[in-house]
C-alpha cells in the first residue's frame, strides 16, 4: 500500500489559515503523524484534495511538501491502526442506544435519527480500512430506525424472510386491493405502481386495521399481506421484484426515494418528495383523493426520471 504525507509549516499568527485547514484534513480523515504532518492511504481523489490544503499553506505565507511513500509490510498494520474508528462508531452506537430507549416525541426522534444517520455517512467516508465495527454500527442504525418508524406509525409491517417470486400482471388484473389507510410514502406509491404498471383497472380498499382485509383482496404493507417488506425491501420495491419492473432505471430511482423515507437510506429527491407529500396531507384527509393528486407527482417524477436517463 501506498500513502499520501502532508508535511506542513504555518505562520504562528495566521490562525485563521491554520484552523481552516486542520478542520479541512480532520474532514479527510487525516491521521496525525505529529505537529504539522498528515498521513493519508493513497486513494483516487485524496492527493488532489491534499495538494489543495499544500497550496493554501503556502498562500497563507507558510511551507508544504506532499509525499508519496511506498508501503512497507512491517509497518502495514501499525499505521492502518491509527484510522481505527472504532471509538466513533462506539459513540454512534451508544447514541443510538439513547434513542431506542427515548420518550420523546416522534418528530424528535426522527430529527435525532437523520443527525446519527449523517454522522454515520459522514465517518463510513472517511473509514479507509473498513471492518466489522462500520457493519455492526449500520444493522445497530437501520434497527433503531425501524423503531423509530414503528413507533411513529403503528402498523408498519416488519420484513418477512423468503424469496419473492416472479408473478405475471396479466393474472393480477382488475383486482381489489387493500393496505392500510392514511396513505404514507411506500403504501401510496405502491398503490400508484399497482394501477400505473401493474392493474390499470386496481380497485383499493383503505383498511382501519390490517386483520379486516377481506380474503378476496390483495393486501399490501402490513404484516401477513400477499405483497409487505421482505429482507432489506419495502413494499414497493417487493412489487418491482414481483412484477420484472427492477430494470425500469426510473422506477429504481424512485424506489430509492421511497426506501429513504420509509426505512432510511440516501436519495438526492427524498427531502423534496417528502415535502411535498407533507403540503398533500395537510390539505388532503381523502385517500383516494391524496392517490389521485399523488399518482401525479409519482407520474412527473417518473417522466423527468426518463428523461434524465435518457429513456
Amino acid at each position: 500500500m501506498n500513502w499520501n504525507l502532508l508535511i506542513l509549516s504555518l505562520p504562528s499568527d495566521n490562525a485563521t489559515a491554520r484552523t481552516r485547514i486542520w478542520r479541512a484534513l480532520k474532514a479527510l480523515g487525516c491521521a496525525a503523524l505529529r505537529d504539522g504532518a498528515w498521513l493519508l492511504p493513497h486513494r483516487p481523489g485524496l492527493d488532489t484534495q491534499l495538494r489543495q490544503q499544500a497550496e493554501e499553506a503556502r498562500a497563507g505565507g507558510g511551507s508544504a511538501w506532499l509525499l508519496r511513500l511506498a508501503g512497507q509490510d512491517e509497518l502495514e498494520a501499525e499505521l492502518a491502526g491509527l484510522f481505527d474508528r472504532g471509538p466513533e462508531y462506539a459513540g454512534i452506537d451508544h447514541a443510538l442506544d439513547e434513542l431506542a430507549d427515548a420518550d420523546a416525541e416522534p418528530a424528535a426522534q426522527d430529527k435525532r435519527l437523520r443527525g446519527l444517520r449523517r454522522q454515520f455517512e459522514q465517518l463510513s467516508a472517511v473509514d479507509y480500512f473498513p471492518g466489522p465495527t462500520r457493519a455492526a454500527c449500520a444493522a445497530r442504525l437501520e434497527r433503531v430506525a425501524a423503531l423509530v418508524r414503528g413507533r411513529r406509525q403503528a402498523g408498519e409491517p416488519s420484513a418477512a424472510r423468503g424469496v419473492i417470486r416472479r408473478l405475471e400482471a396479466a393474472a393480477y388484473r382488475a383486482r381489489l386491493w387493500a393496505t392500510r389507510r392514511d396513505l404514507w410514502v411506500d403504501r401510496l406509491a405502491s398503490a400508484w405502481l399497482i394501477r400505473r404498471f401493474i392493474d390499470p383497472d386496481a380497485r383499493f380498499l383503505w383498511l382501519a386495521h390490517p386483520a379486516d382485509c377481506p380474503s378476496e383482496a390483495l393486501g399490501f404493507d402490513f404484516d401477513g399481506a400477499a405483497f409487505t417488506h421482505v429482507g432489506e425491501r419495502v413494499s414497493f420495491e417487493t412489487l418491482l421484484a414481483s412484477f420484472g419492473l427492477e430494470h425500469d432505471a426510473a422506477l429504481a430511482r424512485i424506489a430509492a426515494i421511497v426506501h429513504s423515507l420509509d426505512v432510511g437510506g440516501a436519495a438526492p429527491e427524498a427531502a423534496g418528495f417528502e415535502a411535498l407529500l407533507k403540503g398533500l396531507k395537510a390539505r388532503i384527509d381523502d385517500d383516494d383523493q391524496l392517490l389521485e393528486e399523488g399518482g401525479r407527482l409519482l407520474d412527473d417524477l417518473h417522466r423527468a426520471f426518463k428523461d434524465t436517463n435518457g429513456a
